[in-house]
């Protein structure tokens, strides 16, 4: 059975993933933390759709076929989780998709269910930071851009790349689809990480405990959150630990992944007038999680 790590994309879910990855694995070993986190696979993802139809395994998509390519993707959702819960092993993954239902053909594709996973661990993080954050990752040469991926109710990621496609939606509509996720719904917030790792990492245990049988002392959690912090992973990705970096639209080379971390500060990076339109639009949500 699937347990989600999801979050809008640059909320943080590698970084809790560095945790989770510690935890289940019983390993804290500094050097290791990216390693174990890969235990947390994408979904989708090519590796689970590729026997499902012959479309998928194409090594460029076509802007012709980008339309079928979503449709198939969505009409697969049930059929390839139930392939991945065979063996009723428990499974983290990560996701960017919202929990959405689409009618595609005239049939209902729901992202998942309760009869395909336990629960999720649903990351968010002031849409103000993660303003800043897409900006930089996806190469947007002005504020225009970086606005309307956040904002747009019909954004999705990875065609463009040849892979599978995640639907994202708006930044308020993809918190508010896992904010209603009926069970076993972990919150973290990636402002109380910062402000408290420790405890964050305690309550991230406490939730896995439900499903694994976990033995952590107070001294791993001390070893956990030194592991995950920012300054650790900056360096292992200097020292060429990570490669997950997206590569920039202008240039082809890799961009820094652990770039800013807690020190992406939406006051120094963006225009007052793109903050107060972002509070406007994202206004019932940011008061809700205590951003307002």
């Amino acid at each position: 059975m699937i347990i989600w790590l999801a979050s809008y994309p640059k909320s943080g879910n590698t970084w809790i993933r560095t945790i989770i990855g510690q935890i289940i694995n019983n390993n804290f070993d500094s050097n290791e933390v990216l390693k174990n986190s890969k235990d947390i696979e994408l979904y989708p993802s090519k590796k689970f759709f590729q026997d499902l139809d012959d479309d998928f395994n194409l090594s460029v998509y076509p802007q012709e076929k980008k339309k079928l390519i979503f449709e198939k993707t969505a009409l697969n959702w049930d059929i390839s989780q139930l392939r991945i819960n065979i063996n009723e092993d428990i499974k983290i993954f990560k996701t960017h998709n919202m929990l959405c239902k689409l009618n595609i053909r005239g049939k209902s594709c729901s992202f998942t269910n309760l009869k395909n996973c336990l629960g999720v661990i649903h990351v968010v993080r002031d849409p103000r930071n993660v303003f800043t954050s897409i900006k930089n990752h996806f190469s947007f040469k002005d504020d225009e851009a970086a606005y309307k991926f956040i904002t747009s109710e019909n954004q999705s990621i990875g065609l463009d790349e040849n892979q599978i496609p995640q639907l994202l939606s708006s930044w308020k509509n993809h918190y508010n689809s896992w904010k209603r996720f009926p069970k076993n719904r972990l919150l973290i917030k990636y402002e109380n990480l910062i402000k408290d790792p420790r405890k964050e990492t305690s309550n991230i245990i406490k939730y896995l405990n439900q499903f694994y049988n976990i033995s952590i002392s107070d001294d791993d959690i001390n070893k956990i959150v030194n592991n995950a912090s920012f300054m650790n992973l900056k360096n292992l990705e200097e020292n060429g630990l990570f490669d997950e970096n997206a590569v920039s639209r202008h240039t082809g080379e890799k961009k820094i992944f652990f770039d800013l971390g807690p020190q992406n500060d939406w006051k120094k990076l963006i225009k007052s007038k793109v903050a107060i339109n972002l509070q406007n639009i994202f206004f019932s949500e940011m008061k809700e999680l205590g951003y307002l």
